[in-house]
């Protein structure tokens, strides 16, 4: 399959995707945190009971709380950006210590059938359990990619909807798919859908680069409602801020993927 850029995917010339391939046993998962260390640990002992899972990594992404000490307690691996790089680049990081951790296992693992990788919100606490739903159709290969739709959140003060109506669209113009949540952060997707989608595209653009490239690369995508729950970002001024950035963010993935 044609590797992805932050930029159009190359067309696949074969009409082939991920779905030809092996399917994953195990599932690694990655939970990218900064300044979690209220919410890290329940989230942690939450994904500690979803059978599937037999691997976790967090990835402290420039914390300066004791995110990183809840992890080492808890006993996962870990992995410390020592600045805040971004959402992307924690993706990618977790991505890389599970490919080298599979390495290392060596005999005790085929190389030739390595985990599928859970994305996980460092705040979920007690319902990161239910992700457990999210990673069957992947397993079960019935999908490159399974992302997650959320109900409504407990936490009053959502947004105003432009950002995801962008996002929307533009995976529905690039991939030929309207989707129900484009802006969720938990996926399971194949090692394979994963890498041919990288360079991932930078900011709060990551989730919208990674659907088009998927689809774009002929991966086969699924949404699975699943009961999880986060804060919410409210409706301040820092949080119209935050908006603002997102929206940046999600059209210039767009536009690099060929649509203004």
């Amino acid at each position: 399959m044609p590797s992805g850029t932050d930029g159009a995917p190359a067309p696949d010339p074969q009409g082939s995707g991920p779905a030809a391939r092996r399917l994953p046993e195990r599932v690694a998962a990655i939970v990218s945190a900064k300044d979690e260390e209220e919410r890290l640990g329940a989230t942690l002992q939450a994904l500690a009971q979803i059978s599937v899972v037999d691997l976790v990594v967090v990835v402290d992404d420039g914390s300066t709380d004791g995110t990183l000490r809840v992890a080492n307690l808890a006993g996962v691996q870990t992995v410390k950006h020592q600045a805040n790089m971004g959402k992307a680049q924690a993706m990618t990081s977790g991505a890389k210590v599970v490919a080298l951790l599979e390495a290392e296992e060596g005999g005790t693992y085929q190389s030739d059938n390595p985990r599928a990788l859970l994305f996980v919100d460092a705040d979920l606490q007690e319902s990161a359990v239910n992700l457990d739903f999210l990673c069957v159709p992947v397993v079960a290969g019935e999908a490159d990619m399974a992302i997650a739709t959320l109900p409504p959140q407990k936490t009053a003060g959502g947004g105003f909807g432009f950002v995801v109506r962008k996002a929307r669209e533009g995976i529905a113009q690039l991939g030929g798919r309207t989707m129900v949540q484009p802006l969720s952060g938990m996926r399971c997707i194949t090692r394979e859908a994963f890498e041919a989608a990288l360079p991932l595209a930078t900011g709060w653009g990551v989730e919208v680069g990674l659907t088009v490239d998927v689809l774009r690369n002929k991966g086969r995508v699924v949404e699975v409602p699943v009961e999880l729950h986060h804060r919410v970002t409210g409706r301040g001024p820092k949080a119209q801020a935050h908006r603002l950035k997102q929206y940046r963010d999600v059209a210039r993935a767009l536009k690099v993927r060929g649509r203004s």
